[in-house]
């Protein structure tokens, strides 16, 4: 007997003004049917490029091809050239890191290294571990957490993927010294206690991490950083969520251009995603589960593109889609433009 009321269904989002929804049955008799395949999942863009194959665990740096936006191809991340170099110690130090653990592989290797997790494990840093240019921290085929101490920084770097990692509860840090790229050490201020922060870095993918309950941000893109893609990421339990651009008076942030994709963010998250100066930012095939204060905002004239996102609100709340008014004047510190989504 066939079943009845099965369907697929596929949103079309038009962003702010239309939501086109589809009802598909699943086949020509309402069902689908007991010799009949269920239908196969859908992947996005980047998924499909190393999901689809079984033995993409033998072929990790397959990767690099598959991360779309303004980061570019990480083609040179890739080669017979990189350094394989496998997360075996759980452990840190910030200026005389052990082989085997994250930081050493991070910062004491010269050239392109690819950074894979022998087996689960949560990493507390000592300091923040400051990011060599051309690695890649691939955790796929493993639960690798970085919580409760320092986090990741990336200062005056290019081509690098973060790619799987969940990293939380970051913790503000005194001024210091710890490694950096090519073994040098380097003099830390304060930090502020981010998940990932970006100083003056570019061409960089952030890809498939799950973020939350940070002492500051969980992504914070600054300084002239540039070239970036931040994707498939979930964004959860925090509230000042992805800033893009460092302050109102650094102008520099004008050339800034990142790329923000097929991201969850939600429940619980407060507010900016992604905070906007200066740049430009392409904010695309997002799901927005919730907001308190406002979702996208910007200020110091950026360019927004939001295209295909899929807002769901409080239902506590009623909420409206604005593109400029008091509600952005009020929540924004009188910003002169703003994309937001406010209490009505």
């Amino acid at each position: 007997m066939a079943s009845h009321g099965c369907f697929f269904f596929f949103f079309f989002i038009f962003f702010p003004f239309f939501l086109i929804i589809l009802f598909i049955p699943c086949n020509a008799h309402g069902g689908t049917g007991r010799n009949q395949r269920p239908p196969a999942i859908k992947l996005n863009v980047i998924d499909r490029c190393w999901r689809r194959s079984p033995n993409w665990q033998r072929h990790r740096q397959q990767l690099g091809a598959c991360s779309v936006g303004f980061s570019g191809k990480m083609t040179n991340n890739v080669g017979a050239d990189v350094v394989k170099y496998k997360v075996t110690d759980d452990g840190d130090h910030p200026l005389e890191p052990k082989p085997g653990t994250l930081r050493f592989g991070a910062t004491a290797i010269t050239g392109k290294v690819w950074i894979t997790f022998e087996k689960d494990m949560r990493i507390k840093l000592e300091k923040p571990l400051l990011i060599s240019s051309f690695t890649t921290i691939d955790g796929r085929g493993a639960s690798v957490h970085i919580a409760g101490g320092g986090c990741l920084l990336l200062h005056q770097v290019s081509d690098v993927i973060i790619h799987g990692i969940r990293i939380h509860h970051c913790q503000p840090q005194t001024a210091g010294k710890a490694l950096g790229p090519d073994s040098k050490v380097a003099e830390l201020g304060e930090v502020d206690g981010d998940a990932i922060r970006l100083v003056a870095s570019s061409r960089v993918w952030i890809d498939h991490n799950t973020l939350y309950e940070c002492h500051d941000g969980l992504l914070d893109v600054t300084r002239g950083s540039t070239d970036v893609t931040v994707s498939n990421n979930w964004f959860r339990n925090h509230d000042k969520v992805m800033l893009l651009g460092h302050d109102d008076e650094f102008v520099e942030d004008k050339k800034m251009r990142v790329t923000v994709a097929f991201n969850h963010f939600g429940p619980n998250c407060y507010q900016r995603m992604p905070r906007v100066r200066h740049g430009y930012a392409h904010v695309v095939n997002n799901l927005y589960q919730g907001w308190e204060q406002y979702a996208i905002g910007g200020s110091m004239n950026p360019s927004v593109m939001s295209e295909a996102n899929l807002f769901i609100a409080p239902e506590s709340e009623n909420k409206e889609v604005i593109a400029n008014g008091n509600c952005c004047q009020d929540k924004l510190h009188k910003c002169p433009w703003c994309l937001a989504i406010c209490p009505t």
